[in-house]
């Protein structure tokens, strides 16, 4: 693990707004799922599954393949962490931030 990794929930402000790469895993969501809601209307603590965006585990396996591509790292499907990764965007984005590749 890098230490150098920062995680991206900010140290103010409101809760909803959408960190940097909040905001970019908002934008693969939309579009690896053709989701019909902007990227900025993600708000980053409300739960990607069922109630909150309404994802599926089909989706999920879907975001997960698109994390892998863009960020260098496997999640895996055996995982026992992955409710608490899937959890809402903010606990995804604080994930990838802590295990991505450096380009």
């Amino acid at each position: 693990m890098s230490s150098t990794a920062q995680p991206p929930i900010p140290a103010t402000g409101d809760a909803s707004e959408q960190s940097p790469i909040e905001k970019e895993l908002a934008v693969l969501l939309v579009n690896a799922l053709n989701l019909e809601v902007a990227p900025e209307d993600i708000v980053p603590t409300e739960p990607l599954y069922g109630e909150g965006l309404g994802l599926d585990s089909i989706d999920i396996l879907e975001v997960a393949l698109e994390v892998s591509r863009r960020y260098g790292f496997q999640l895996r499907s055996d995982d026992e962490r992955n409710q608490q990764i899937f959890q809402s965007l903010r606990t995804l984005a604080t994930h990838v931030a802590e295990h991505r590749v450096a380009s």
